[in-house]
């Protein structure tokens, strides 16, 4: 018999992928979400639209589960997070809540749960080379107000919900995932997504504005990597948190421009000083992950973000040809 799990969250991007990587791996797969995939249907065995922020929606949704990948949260990026703390605060930590308890009460074994490098305090992340995070380095604790605390209170959770209750849990701190399939317009967008979509809509000659002075540094893991990491800590003893990412460290003015030379195009870089811009350096120290999972991540970040841009690119496309066809504005 197939194990069986629940994907939540597998109407988003990083749960997308994970649910297409576990069927392929042999799981029995029930995706859960408040709304399905966006730009292509799931792979699960059955998917199940469900409020998590509901206790008994999340009982039902995870009934009969053997393992639970939980990555539900109402999330986006520097735009969207900076803006939105108190909703973000408050779904997040009721939708963990129940899921864990959902989890419990279900029978299950062993859940995952999706944290992030926004757990870091920001004092340590203002230099634009500063040391790489270490997840000790989560303590003493300051993080990312809103979302950040939310991640964080979630670990601890976690971490209760096995000395208690024997829930055997697994916590991976994600650090800037990237890849096709993804969110790349209306807010809730990360960066890479923005600027391959800035990129792919701007005529050649044109200009793709970023928020910032372009100096800032950052680490983006490709999602087929993400989600092989996931798998194997869930198949590990590892119970504490873990980086996941990569340590190719990268200004965004050099990200901008490997964005720029996959779209073959003539562009410039313009920066705007009023939009968020996050911390001055956020690198990702990958020791543990390493060490403990035997894990790396392998795609070059040059050919993701390739890939990404042709994918992006291609369903800008694709929908505005789709619009002129019924006679539609096509936005920009």
């Amino acid at each position: 018999m197939p194990l069986h799990v629940v994907v939540t969250g597998a109407g988003g991007f990083l749960g997308h992928h994970l649910v297409g990587y576990l069927k392929a791996r042999g799981y029995h797969v029930r995706g859960v979400d408040a709304r399905a995939p966006e730009f292509a249907a799931s792979r699960a065995d059955e998917f199940v639209q469900a409020d998590l922020r509901r206790a008994d929606e999340a009982c039902a949704a995870l009934e009969g589960a053997d393992e639970v990948y939980h990555l539900a949260a109402n999330m986006g990026g520097m735009g969207f997070i900076a803006f939105n703390k108190a909703v973000i605060a408050h779904d997040n930590v009721l939708m963990d809540a129940n899921v864990l308890e959902a989890a419990r009460l279900g029978g299950a074994s062993r859940l995952f749960y999706a944290s992030s490098a926004c757990v870091y305090p920001p004092a340590l992340l203002d230099a634009e080379h500063g040391p790489p995070l270490r997840e000790e380095d989560a303590y003493p604790a300051d993080p990312v107000d809103g979302y950040g605390w939310e991640k964080l209170y979630g670990e601890r959770l976690c971490r209760h919900y096995r000395e208690d209750y024997g829930l055997e849990t697994r916590i991976a701190r994600f650090h800037s995932m990237y890849g096709p399939l993804g969110t790349y317009n209306g807010g809730r967008e990360k960066a890479p997504a923005a600027i391959c979509r800035k990129a792919a809509v701007a005529p050649d000659g044109g200009t793709v504005h970023i928020w910032g002075d372009g100096r800032q540094t950052r680490t983006y893991c490709h999602v087929d990597d993400g989600v092989e990491a996931v798998h194997r800590l869930m198949r590990s003893d590892v119970r504490d948190p873990i980086n996941v990412g990569s340590d190719e460290l990268v200004t965004i003015d050099a990200l901008t421009r490997m964005i720029i030379a996959a779209s073959g195009k003539r562009l410039d870089i313009g920066h705007d000083a009023t939009g968020p811009q996050g911390v001055r350096g956020r690198g990702c120290d990958l020791t543990r992950a390493r060490t403990l999972l035997g894990w790396a991540p392998r795609v070059p970040l040059a050919e993701g973000m390739r890939a990404t841009y042709d994918w992006i690119a291609s369903d800008i496309a694709a929908r505005a040809g789709a619009a002129i066809g019924h006679g539609d504005a096509v936005p920009v």
